[in-house]
């Protein structure tokens, strides 16, 4: 069921049951699947292929040209998962040169005027809360929660599971399973209240907080804590899932736990 007050593209590709607000507007290169609720005054430009059963509040804008002068028209997309809600005023810009797409799963909740920039990869089930800012070619894993008002830079990595506290500024790769505060961005322990929500067992956990014990408390180096986690434990997916991304980060990982006196700001 659409408005008569919106305007949409004959060329547009609707799905069955796709309820549309008045004053929306949607471009002729566009794609929405089944059973969508598209709010009032939402633009969902060419190159947005939404799934199913998603939610789109107020004034979001879906697709939009991504805010780099090296885009130069290209055909690009911005690909939105199943069962994902986005409110009021979020902007999904899509991706930079031809065929790169931004991506946000299925499952997810962008909160009200969260940002994301091209290119950015956003997992299933995560959360993007309120004025949170993500730059361009972030990539954020399956479960992580990203507090509001938070800025992310360009190129930076957040692990699976990982949880950043509001109003944080994250210059560096957040490594899957801990919590992420303070400034600079430092370690202050396992998400354990949310790995326990999502079925991990207290012995799992446990071997998580001790990997990144030594990895993060212990005032070892990287590569010293890499090779004591490689003998201290033995394998399992959160010891492998844990060392291949410290391994494979090119920002490097932020800060091990401080206690406050650490001034170093850069």
């Amino acid at each position: 069921m659409s408005s008569p007050l919106s305007s949409i593209h004959p060329k547009a590709r609707i799905g069955k049951n796709v309820e549309i607000g008045p004053f929306v507007t949607i471009y002729e290169d566009v794609e929405i699947g089944d059973s969508c609720k598209i709010g009032p005054s939402v633009t969902i430009m060419n190159g947005a292929r939404i799934g199913n059963n998603c939610k789109i509040f107020p004034g979001a804008v879906i697709s939009g040209e991504p805010q780099d002068l090296k885009y130069k028209g290209e055909s690009t997309f911005a690909l939105i998962g199943d069962n994902t809600t986005i409110r009021e005023c979020v902007t999904v810009n899509k991706g930079t040169t031809g065929g790169n797409k931004t991506i946000v799963g299925s499952n997810c909740l962008l909160m009200a005027y969260a940002h994301v920039a091209h290119d950015c990869i956003i997992g299933n089930n995560c959360v993007i809360s309120n004025n949170a800012a993500l730059a361009g070619h972030i990539i954020i894993e399956d479960y992580a929660v990203l507090g509001g008002v938070s800025a992310v830079h360009q190129f930076v990595k957040i692990g699976q599971h990982a949880f950043v506290s509001g109003g944080s500024l994250v210059r560096k790769d957040v490594p899957p399973f801990v919590k992420a505060a303070k400034e600079p961005l430092s370690y202050i322990g396992i998400n354990s209240i949310g790995l326990r929500r999502r079925g991990f067992n207290e012995d799992t956990i446990s071997r998580i907080e001790d990997i990144y014990r030594i990895l993060f408390v212990k005032n070892h180096n990287v590569s010293k804590a890499l090779t004591l986690i490689e003998q201290e434990f033995d394998s399992s997916p959160e010891k492998n899932i844990i060392l291949d991304f410290i391994r494979h980060s090119e920002r490097g990982i932020m800060k091990g736990y401080t206690n406050g006196r650490d001034e170093n700001h850069i």
